[in-house]
């Protein structure tokens, strides 16, 4: 059988469009040299403007998980307070990386497939004052949303000495997040909305966030260390690291993407292609995994019907063998259904063939589905919108 281009439907990497190949493809150059000096800088200038940070963008080589590390790392040291709220597997990272550091840490967790609640948030910083307030944006593992808008209001009305770290790993150029909301650091890396492949982190810090850095004592971690990178960020002449520079030149043409289309338009994307995927999959009989009021923008949790006794791994091979790669659940939802990345760079003609790959993998792993009625579900809630 001639085999074609293979979707890569998982929360990350998530596809990766040609311009952005070309540019990880390019001959690569010394860093030193005046033709990246210029883009890099230009890049930063980007970062800063397009989500209103009035701090530092940091573009690091390295994954998420480094940029998590990065992200708390420069804003509290041993002993203080520090809140963090997890919807699942890596708001759990997070408690776990916290731990490591001697935070005086207390944490609030949600049950999987639903959000901490700004209510419970506001009521655990009243009872003693905190230094740092940890959340993750959207929830990779639990395709959960938490509410940050209402969030960055009840801090600035209530709680206003509290530094936000929001991990938007799986949010960041996908769902409506800006700096000057009153968050202190953004984290995300280049596989997941950016459409890039993995190996940059990228971190926004308000000047809040920098000054905070700037009267610590010295930290223990020296590759991600503020300190160690502000002179690069601020002029790409400066070295500390060597730069990834073609994924640098390859996140600058994913940021040429992003300004073409508008964050706004964007934004509006995700949420429309999010509605069309999860209402195709109910029609085809799955279930979601996740509470539908906090249901994300940027990924999604599906679980296998019941009764079906549908085999996870078997299901997943069927959907890779007609041309979709979609992920295994983790944690509490692992075995019981699979998990849809439907952010970065994808159009009309993505969805339609992933949903058609995963309509004959249904079939082929022995579930009764109407030919066509997932694909019928997705077309009418493109349809819906005149804007796409």
């Amino acid at each position: 059988m001639i085999r074609n281009h293979l979707l890569v439907m998982t929360p990350g990497p998530t596809p990766i469009a040609r311009s952005i190949q070309d540019q990880m493809g390019k001959e690569t150059i010394a860093f030193n040299d005046p033709r990246f000096i210029f883009d890099f800088d230009a890049l930063i200038a980007d970062l800063e403007s397009l989500w209103r940070c009035d701090g530092i963008a940091f573009v690091v080589a390295g994954s998420g998980t480094m940029a998590m590390e990065m992200g708390i790392a420069n804003v509290a040291t041993r002993g203080e307070r520090v809140l963090v709220c997890s919807n699942g597997y890596f708001g759990d990272r997070y408690i776990e990386i916290c731990n490591r550091k001697g935070f005086d840490l207390d944490t609030l967790k949600a049950e999987w497939g639903h959000s901490v609640t700004v209510e419970e948030v506001d009521a655990k910083l009243s009872e003693k004052k905190f230094d740092v307030l940890v959340v993750t944006h959207v929830e990779t593992s639990t395709g959960v949303e938490l509410p940050l808008k209402p969030l960055t209001e009840i801090l600035k009305s209530r709680h206003r000495d509290v530094l936000l770290v929001v991990d938007g790993v799986a949010s960041a150029g996908g769902v409506e997040a800006y700096m000057d909301w009153g968050i202190d650091i953004m984290l995300t890396c280049s596989q997941k909305c950016f459409g890039l492949a993995p190996g940059l982190g990228i971190v926004w810090a308000s000047e809040r966030a920098i000054a905070k850095r700037k009267n610590m004592p010295p930290i223990a971690e020296s590759y991600v260390d503020f300190e160690k990178w502000l002179p690069v960020m601020k002029d790409a002449q400066k070295y500390w690291g060597t730069p990834a520079v073609n994924m640098i030149w390859a996140l600058a043409e994913a940021v040429e993407i992003i300004k073409k289309e508008g964050l706004d338009e964007r934004f509006a994307r995700h949420r429309l292609y999010a509605k069309a995927i999860r209402d195709a999959m109910l029609a085809l009989g799955f279930e979601m995994g996740t509470d539908p009021a906090v249901a994300s923008p940027t990924v999604s949790v599906f679980l296998y019907p019941e009764k079906k006794n549908l085999d996870d791994a078997a299901f997943r091979k069927a959907v890779y063998d007609e041309g979709a790669h979609i992920s295994a659940c983790l944690g509490h939802f692992m075995g019981r259904g699979c998990r849809i990345g439907h952010m970065g760079n994808i159009d009309h003609h993505v969805l339609v063939s992933l949903v058609a790959a995963i309509e004959r993998g249904c079939i082929r792993s022995g579930l009764s589905v109407e030919v066509g009625s997932g694909l019928a579900a997705l077309q009418r809630a493109l349809l819906s919108s005149p804007s796409f």
